[in-house]
């Protein structure tokens, strides 16, 4: 792959245009995540439609805003590129390593966006099925309480950060 300084194109690219930037109004399911050390955090938004013969749930639509780093934003917008089209269930299949096959080598330092993505598609999903009073996967169940822990943390060190990015993002 070819690099600039630390990043691949393909990461470059996504930075400098990312795919799904934005909001989606009245989303079906979303995840907000974000890392302690950085600051960084991701809001993911999905829509999903219902397959009435297959009866399986599609992400039909995906966008993101990130207040955050190069990477944090190039992966946001991979992740969102990722999950349409796909199935919750195929959805929660995606992870940091289909992340960072994307993005090719990235400096350690950064390793933690593709986390960071990853955790924001799946409180999406995670919010979807609680607000259709689905099945919650264990895995996913316990995914969401460890992310929950951290931001609750996050919000609590960065309220003032955290009310002007509310404010921002008309919330």
């Amino acid at each position: 792959m070819e690099t600039f300084g630390p990043y691949t194109k393909k990461l470059i690219e996504h930075f400098q245009i990312p795919h799904n930037f934005g909001k989606i109004k009245d989303p079906d399911g979303l995840g907000r995540v974000g890392n302690l050390i950085c600051g960084d955090v991701i809001w993911l938004y999905i829509k999903v439609k219902e397959d009435k013969k297959t009866r399986q749930r599609k992400i039909i639509d995906a966008k993101f805003q990130t207040f955050g780093c190069t990477v944090a934003i190039a992966v946001s917008s991979m992740i969102t590129t990722l999950a349409k089209g796909k199935t919750l269930e195929s959805a929660l299949k995606i992870s940091k390593n289909d992340i960072l096959k994307r993005t090719g080598k990235l400096p350690i330092t950064k390793l933690h966006c593709s986390v960071l993505a990853d955790d924001a598609l799946h409180e999406a999903i995670y919010d979807y099925l609680i607000k259709n009073n689905l099945e919650i996967p264990r895995d996913l169940e316990e995914k969401h309480i460890r992310i929950q822990k951290q931001f609750q943390i996050i919000e609590k060190r960065y309220k003032e950060y955290i009310d002007l990015e509310k404010k921002i993002l008309g919330k």
